[in-house]
């Protein structure tokens, strides 16, 4: 039998000393020996002849006409690394061919043409030079004017959905036979089912809101055994997690949220995968990952990155850590690592057509990759937006990563806009603590007057919660008028608001246990056939989710057709007894926004105000829809917000 491989087909020379192929060799050899004639026999060999010894190559296509024409191919296949591959095509040149200690691998270095096609290239891969096998590496056309796609701005309002408890749009992929995670909706950390489909679905509901930008927690492949429903383990960097739905669908919601109006924000995580990706658990190469061979946990010591006095051990031990013992860390000083990461980046803006990416634990990434990670993307796309998460309680910190920022040490940032954490901290603080000196609107009013720190402050995310901390409503102790005046003051302050599902609705579900993310990232009401409410339509909500509802509903849709807001200069006045008070100013345009958070109303003297407002004499308030008088002092009732468009 192996003869008669032999004389037919080199391949049998390459796959049968490789223990991952070795089912095909078996099974061919049972096929063989079940041949009757010769033309079966051929049948057989031509069948053999067809079977892939490359895996995959990523990634696995790209686009003529990117500015991104250098490069490196990773291609994987069980002891593939003695092969030759061979590009006879105009529109790429094969540069260099890459070995590791890894025999699974090979690395190809390819030059685009800046001239080039859209094209089929034959990638063909020669043993003895005897053709083996072929990989048709597609050219593809970009879809019109995708180099300036436009990021989101200040101008929109974001829309936070964590995919897998949003709505269930398909039932038929809840319970994926390979994945290794059965669904349990009874369990806050089980997968519950809600898929791309679902919110493909309810893109109407998300547009009528006000909503004007989605972004979505991680939908890429995440075979994990626990906990998968968060995606933040990726298994596979250049395929949706099939519970969400296809490569297909992904591109299908980025088409149609365009289509709407809406922008697409994808959350990606290029510090760490899971510990069952592919590349973890058959490493290209020694290097791959910080700590390869020992899990060493992050010291999470984040200040090590700016600090002036930190020691190389501590530096060492935040940046080379891994964060959890499921999620590896990528050594991206390893400049294969670096690329990959960053072709994979611009491989999905381009492929669904991203408005923008937000980038989880930024500061665990090395400082100098993410450097070459976001400048070749804003180089790729010159209208793009990146958002960093940075969690730390200080602008000092968090205005290092901005791109424009002088700093101490010249590290020099390429990422646009970072979630403004500080405050977020600040303010939603300033609404349950005491009244004492040091507290109350002095903490968001001290973290606004620090905004000399940043390059370009109105280019922040402002968010009173998220998929990691508990729901606003439970953060203001379920005070619905203090939760009123914290939406009004993300919908109307500098920066680019982005709110959580559900947060249009009061959801916090979770007071017993805050710390429970599970629970905090809840199912979304009529998401699944099953609820009895549902807030897509209101049938059951209750007077004061619908009242929620409807406030959410006006604000958001008032704030998206006011420039004034969107890029007004902000003028803030000093708290005084616990009424704060700001504007935005643009051309002949003003909007004021005072808040009083007393248990009891304050009459706000205007003539302190002289200075902005010395020649007007009436506003239109808008919550109260009703025309008022500002030559006089204004009654501000307890716990509440007024906002003001001043005629």
């Amino acid at each position: 039998m192996e003869k008669l491989l032999e004389k037919f087909t080199d391949k049998y020379l390459v796959m049968k000393n490789n223990m991952k192929n070795l089912i095909k060799v078996l099974s061919l050899v049972f096929l063989f020996g079940a041949c009757d004639s010769n033309e079966s026999t051929d049948k057989k060999i031509e069948d053999f002849k067809s079977l892939k010894l490359i895996d995959r190559i990523e990634p696995p296509n790209w686009w003529a006409g990117m500015k991104t024409l250098e490069l490196q191919l990773l291609v994987y296949g069980a002891g593939i690394n003695d092969l030759v591959p061979r590009i006879n095509n105009s529109n790429i040149e094969l540069k260099s061919i890459n070995k590791t200690e890894n025999p699974n691998y090979l690395f190809l270095d390819i030059l685009i043409s800046e001239n080039s096609n859209p094209d089929n290239v034959e990638i063909d891969f020669y043993r003895d030079d005897i053709l083996v096998d072929r990989y048709n590496f597609e050219l593809k056309k970009r879809e019109e004017n995708a180099k300036n796609i436009e990021g989101f701005t200040t101008s929109d309002v974001m829309y936070l959905i964590t995919p897998d408890r949003f709505a269930n749009g398909d039932l038929s992929n809840d319970d994926i036979e390979e994945m290794r995670e059965r669904p349990d909706r009874n369990n806050s950390f089980g997968l519950h089912g809600g898929d791309i489909q679902g919110v493909i679905n309810n893109l109407d509901y998300i547009k009528e809101m006000g909503f004007t930008t989605v972004w979505l927690n991680p939908v890429l492949e995440n075979n994990m055994e626990r906990a998968s429903y968060h995606g933040y383990s990726t298994t596979d960097y250049y395929k949706i997690d099939p519970r969400f739905g296809t490569n297909e669908l992904f591109k299908e919601l980025g088409l149609k949220s365009k289509e709407m109006g809406i922008k697409l924000v994808m959350d990606m995580i290029p510090n760490h995968c899971g510990s069952f990706h592919w590349f973890f658990t058959d490493p290209p190469m020694l290097n791959w990952f910080n700590n390869q061979n020992e899990f060493k946990q992050t010291s999470h010591r984040r200040e090590t990155v700016q600090d002036i006095y930190a020691s190389e051990i501590d530096k060492k031990e935040h940046a080379d850590g891994w964060f959890v013992e499921t999620m590896p860390d990528l050594n991206q000083k390893n400049p294969i690592v670096s690329k990959y990461l960053i072709q994979n980046a611009i491989w999905w803006t381009e492929f669904a057509g991203l408005a923008g990416i937000r980038v989880d634990t930024y500061p665990y990434s090395d400082k100098d990759f993410m450097t070459d990670w976001t400048y070749a993307l804003m180089n790729e796309y010159p209208n793009y937006n990146i958002v960093g998460e940075e969690w730390a309680d200080t602008p000092t910190i968090i205005s290092y990563w901005q791109r424009g920022k002088v700093n101490h040490d010249g590290y020099v940032s390429y990422l646009p806009t970072l979630m403004d954490f500080p405050l977020q901290m600040a303010f939603n603080e300033s609404l349950t603590d005491g009244f004492r000196y040091g507290m109350g609107f002095r903490k968001p009013y001290r973290s606004l007057a620090s905004d000399f720190l940043y390059p370009d402050p109105n280019n922040l995310l402002v968010f009173p919660d998220n998929h990691d901390m508990a729901r606003f409503f439970t953060q203001v102790n379920k005070d619905i008028d203090l939760f009123k005046m914290g939406i009004v003051f993300y919908a109307t302050i500098r920066g680019i608001p982005q709110f959580y599902y559900g947060t249009e609705i009061l959801m916090s579900p979770d007071e017993k246990r805050p710390g429970n993310h599970g629970l905090v990232r809840t199912e979304f009401p009529g998401g699944w056939p099953d609820h009895i409410k549902n807030a897509f339509t209101g049938e059951n909500l209750t007077d004061e989710e619908l009242e929620i509802q409807s406030f959410f509903k006006k604000l958001l849709n008032w704030r998206k057709n006011n420039n004034v807001i969107h890029n007004g200069k902000l003028i803030q006045f000093a708290p005084k007894d616990e009424v704060y008070s700001y504007f935005r100013i643009l051309d002949d345009k003003m909007v004021w926004v005072i808040l009083n958070r007393n248990n009891s109303s304050k009459i706000l003297k205007t003539e302190r105000f002289t200075e902005l407002i010395s020649e007007k004499k009436f506003a239109y308030d808008l919550l109260n829809d009703n025309r008022i008088s500002i030559l006089d002092d204004i009654i501000v009732e307890k716990k509440s917000a007024l906002i003001l468009e001043i005629e």
